[in-house]
């Protein structure tokens, strides 16, 4: 039946474009005739190279770190499991993350994108333009103490301005005080509802009810209590703030 499927399609192909016009996918690979044709080869893989970073970039240049560890440790501190599920926090992170990042994407397209766009500019100097409201936000956002420790690992001098500062310095620097942030945060989340279950299991005890276990008790309370406080709206609105 496969057989006869494809067929068909072959059959509807030679009829459309005809026995002498089908189309053909060319896959070979042959070394450039001109230095032109090298550079545009290269171009076209840095562009599939970026295209295929891109989710990586999200992590590390801007603030989705921050919030999808923040939610995690807030989901485990409650208690439920997987819910919300992950697709549920990784898209409250995504969108939030758009919200907190668009002042500076829209930097960023006006310094870079486009004048690139009306040919103003080459795309090196784009880049290098397009970069800067990123950098400065991620200078903004990191420890002194993380920027100085990839500057002694390079044996580089101290910068006298973000602009002196590499995007390479500041991307595993912003990262690493990204994570002391978020444990900090989900350190704080996990207290009160830490201070519930050391409770409950204290009364459950007391009661002589060993068998029945504790977090089937504590977890309508946790839920309770946190939507009684409007978590959501609270957590959002101090992360939201906790971005320079």
């Amino acid at each position: 039946m496969k057989k006869i499927i494809i067929f068909s399609f072959l059959m509807i192909g030679v009829y459309a474009f005809g026995a002498d016009t089908i189309p053909t996918v060319n896959l070979s690979l042959s070394a450039p005739d001109t230095p032109e044709q090298l550079v545009t080869s290269l171009n076209l893989l840095i562009v599939l190279t970026i295209l295929a970073l891109a989710p990586s970039m999200i992590f590390v240049m801007t603030s989705f770190l921050r919030l999808i560890i923040i939610f995690s440790f807030l989901r485990q501190a409650l208690g439920t499991q997987q819910m919300p599920p992950n697709q549920v926090l990784v898209t409250l992170a995504l969108i939030l993350t758009f919200f907190i990042m668009e002042p500076v994407a829209k930097e960023s397209y006006e310094k870079a994108v486009k004048p690139y766009l009306a040919k103003e500019i080459s795309y090196q100097v784009a880049f290098e333009k397009g970069s800067e409201p990123f950098k400065a936000f991620m200078v903004r956002n990191t420890r002194e103490k993380d920027l100085a420790l990839f500057f002694r690992i390079r044996n580089l001098e101290n910068p006298s301005k973000v602009e002196d500062i590499p995007l390479l310095v500041a991307i595993p620097a912003f990262m690493i005080s990204e994570l002391k942030t978020a444990f900090e945060i989900g350190f704080l989340l996990y207290l009160p509802f830490l201070v519930i279950d050391m409770v409950v299991s204290s009364v459950l005890m007391s009661m002589g009810m060993m068998m029945l276990p504790p977090v089937m008790i504590s977890l309508p309370f946790k839920l309770l209590i946190f939507v009684l406080v409007d978590g959501w709206n609270l957590l959002t609105a101090n992360l939201v703030a906790s971005f320079h």
